[in-house]
């Protein structure tokens, strides 16, 4: 289990402290699809404030695989890498699906747009006139 302390976050442009009673998520993601040779891997680390909602930090975590017995860096042991490939892989999958429904948004937007503001005479109104 990892122990760290946050001690601020960013509000707006300005750094608040992170205040109790305040929870916080942790999310890693796989840098790179790790290979049979792979004897170190890297983490993206995002760590959320539940109270501001918002990132409080982000952070890279490098991951070294050490034989403490040889003394040396090891490569990953094939059940890691399959469990590793396997989350690089839900990873990707979850990247397309959100590409896909970012698209589909702002398509719909589009559409919204040109079906309201790209007609003739239409005029924005600022105010109470």
């Amino acid at each position: 289990m990892a122990s760290f302390t946050l001690r601020s976050v960013f509000v707006g442009n300005s750094l608040q402290p992170l205040q109790f009673p305040d929870r916080v998520t942790v999310l890693h993601k796989l840098r790179d699809k790790p290979l049979p040779s792979t004897d170190h891997f890297a983490l993206d680390v995002v760590i959320l404030s539940e109270l501001h909602q918002r990132p409080a930090a982000r952070s890279v975590e490098d991951i070294v695989v050490y034989d403490y017995k040889k003394a040396a860096k090891t490569p990953l042991k094939p059940f890691m890498v399959e469990t590793l490939t396997r989350i690089w892989d839900e990873q990707e999958e979850t990247k397309r699906i959100s590409n896909k429904q970012v698209t589909e948004l702002l398509e719909r937007l589009e559409r919204l747009e040109k079906g309201t503001w790209d007609n003739e005479g239409a005029v924005e109104k600022f105010g109470a006139s």
